[in-house]
């Protein structure tokens, strides 16, 4: 059973790999084709329903590219599309939430002292979010209110708000700015997924039956493509946020994601300027740094981190682990070797708060941990960080050989 732990490390690992390039992949295409947008410059000698042009240079050549605001007067002998970087980035972000907060939901989901709920409601409610999320937002979009674009925005950006407060109080810290970040990149994706690509088809097929396409499904399309640009670097923020407790540890966690949201705009608002040769401005780099410094102050208001691992809920663990023979010398060994860092009140230099919420003080949080114990400081050597506490390798077999036994006497 204890390969088993192993292989869903790995597992892990391979799905968040895989994420990371579809990602790249994905925002690549899109920061780039944002860019050129914006840089497009009209000039008389385009050709009929061009809207504009630009030349670039990378890679030792030179390219002319030009941009038809509809469509050119016939279909192209070859059409690259831009789709699957979007749809397999959604695909591999959904299965390492499968993975990591469907598959541990008792300690990466939930939070007893938050919301007291099973895994299986708490992984309904995870998936119904999602979904509903996109509803909402298409037919706000679909509605008198989407042909004001940015009165639509700011009532999106209130609709964030309010996911990002219902969050936190359903599920952990770490996870609601997990759920935040996947609810945005559901939005995007089904963007892509619903809008973007079959009015492109739509136009693709007119020009091929010989009819003139309508502006419309372009104007929709870039309206959905917009709130995409704007919703990239949260969703980044929010993938990145799980290595980093001070982000979603604190009881103002959802008014930082609030912020985080308002930094987003900022920061493209610099880039979409720049790149449309509309000048450089410095104050939004003035309001960034001054958003994040806020976020900072937030993070450190509260000195209670959340997402502590409630007893009762790791009942069947505690009676595993804490039962195991080997685990009066794995409790010595813990409190020598890692509670130092990972405890309410660190004493190691520099660490403030418990890496990512991870307390190790007591037999119960001790044995809610083992599988990570056995993972990071048994089987491989990541904990401690360096080996900052010089733990040995019989130290280590001790570890492997607490987490196989007791893995191997539920079995029996």
């Amino acid at each position: 059973m204890y390969e088993y732990a192993i292989a869903w490390e790995w597992l892990a690992f391979a799905a968040r790999w895989f994420h990371v390039i579809t990602a790249i992949a994905w925002i690549g295409s899109s920061f780039y084709f944002i860019a050129l947008d914006l840089g497009l410059v009209k000039r008389p000698h385009l050709p009929p329903g061009a809207y504009g042009e630009e030349w670039q240079v990378h890679g030792g050549g030179f390219y002319h590219i030009q941009k038809y605001l509809v469509a050119p007067a016939q279909m192209p002998e070859h059409l690259t599309w831009f789709k699957y970087e979007s749809y397999f980035t959604w695909i591999s972000g959904f299965l390492m939430l499968c993975i990591v907060y469907y598959g541990g939901a008792d300690l990466f989901l939930i939070d007893r002292h938050v919301l007291d709920i099973s895994p299986p409601t708490a992984i309904l409610i995870s998936l119904g979010s999602l979904a509903l999320g996109w509803v909402v937002y298409d037919l706000l979009c679909k509605s008198p209110l989407g042909r004001n674009t940015w009165g639509l925005m700011a009532v999106l950006y209130v609709v964030l708000v309010f996911m990002a407060w219902g969050y936190t109080q359903l599920f952990t810290g770490r996870a609601a700015f997990l759920h935040l970040g996947a609810f945005t990149a559901t939005i995007m994706s089904a963007n892509v997924f619903m809008i973007i690509i079959p009015n492109q088809k739509i136009v693709v097929a007119d020009l091929i039956a010989g009819r003139v396409p309508d502006p419309k499904y372009g104007q929709v399309a870039k309206q959905r493509s917009l709130h995409n640009n704007y919703l990239t670097l949260p969703v980044i923020f929010f993938m990145l946020s799980n290595h980093y407790p001070l982000s979603f540890g604190t009881q103002f966690n959802w008014v930082i994601a609030a912020l985080v949201f308002l930094m987003g705009v900022t920061i493209r608002h610099w880039f979409n300027t720049t790149h449309a040769r509309k000048g450089r401005p410095t104050w939004t780099w003035i309001v960034t740094v001054i958003l994040f410094i806020l976020i900072m102050w937030l993070s450190t208001v509260p000195k209670l981190l959340t997402g502590e691992t409630d007893a009762a809920a790791v009942a069947p663990a505690f009676q595993q682990f804490a039962g195991d023979p080997h685990f009066p010398a794995v409790k010595q060994l813990v409190s020598t070797r890692c509670s130092m860092c990972h405890a309410a009140e660190p004493v190691y230099e520099g660490i403030v708060r418990p890496p990512n919420g991870v307390m190790l003080e007591n037999d119960a949080e001790i044995a809610a941990h083992a599988r990570e114990i056995y993972i990071q400081a048994g089987r491989s050597h990541a904990m401690p960080p360096g080996n900052i506490t010089d733990i040995t390798p019989d130290e280590r077999k001790l570890l492997v050989t607490w987490f196989e036994s007791a893995v191997e006497g539920k079995k029996q």
